[in-house]
């Protein structure tokens, strides 16, 4: 007998093997997770208030789809893979260090350019730009193959089907889309986008530091085990 969509929405699910799967425990750690800020975060803020909520949004589709590809990998056991392979995730830690360096570098170009920013002049990328730059910045964190591979080796047991999965897949990615996207939304406001041009170099230099420091950790960190 299959499962209807509300039964697997429901608090637990369970197939007729009497496997159960954590849902709310399982999303409320991914809100946890999205929802905290950090460089992607930063990334869709600094988007949407520099450059509009047209370009904040392509930014939190880019970083919405890193998160799915992520949670589907981890989910299908290619996480774990990745992961035995010590050096390709070396690769992914160092490049992901490298680009937020270059973007603590251009916001710390940014924190020391006198004046303050016209919003009409404001200078706004394309969209497919910012959506590249989003999806390159959460598919180069490696924090996101460690937490998405945890995730699912403490909220899905062995023996989950297919099916529990593909819910699980949809139902993160659905609230993760619904974060990144609603600070898009929230940073677009023109009462933040009017704060930004008055404290701009403030704004930058923040930008700047969270940015290095995040890269520095990334890169001087080391994978365990």
């Amino acid at each position: 007998q299959s499962l209807s969509f509300a039964s697997l929405m429901s608090g637990l699910l369970i197939d007729r093997r009497n496997v159960v799967v954590e849902l709310p425990l399982i999303l409320l750690a991914a809100l946890v997770a999205t929802g905290s800020p950090g460089p992607a975060i930063l990334a869709i803020a600094g988007t949407s208030m520099t450059s509009g909520r047209s370009a904040g949004l392509a930014v939190a589709s880019g970083v919405t789809t890193g998160s799915w590809m992520w949670s589907a990998m981890a989910a299908f056991g290619l996480g774990a893979i990745m992961l035995s392979h010590v050096w390709l995730f070396e690769t992914i830690r160092i490049a992901g260090a490298g680009y937020l360096l270059f973007l603590a570098f251009k916001s710390a170009r940014a924190a020391l350019r006198p004046g303050s920013m016209a919003i009409t002049g404001r200078h706004i990328p394309s969209l497919r730009r910012a959506y590249g730059s989003g999806l390159a910045l959460h598919l180069t964190n490696p924090k996101a193959i460690l937490f998405f591979g945890s995730l699912f080796s403490l909220g899905v047991p062995p023996g989950a089907t297919w099916e529990h999965l593909a819910v699980i897949i949809a139902a993160v990615g659905i609230q993760s889309a619904l974060v990144f996207h609603g600070y898009a939304l929230l940073f677009s406001n023109p009462r933040m986008i009017s704060a930004y041009s008055r404290f701009r170099r403030w704004f930058e230099a923040v930008f700047a530091c969270v940015f290095g420091a995040a890269g520095l950790k990334i890169l001087t960190a080391r994978l365990d085990g």
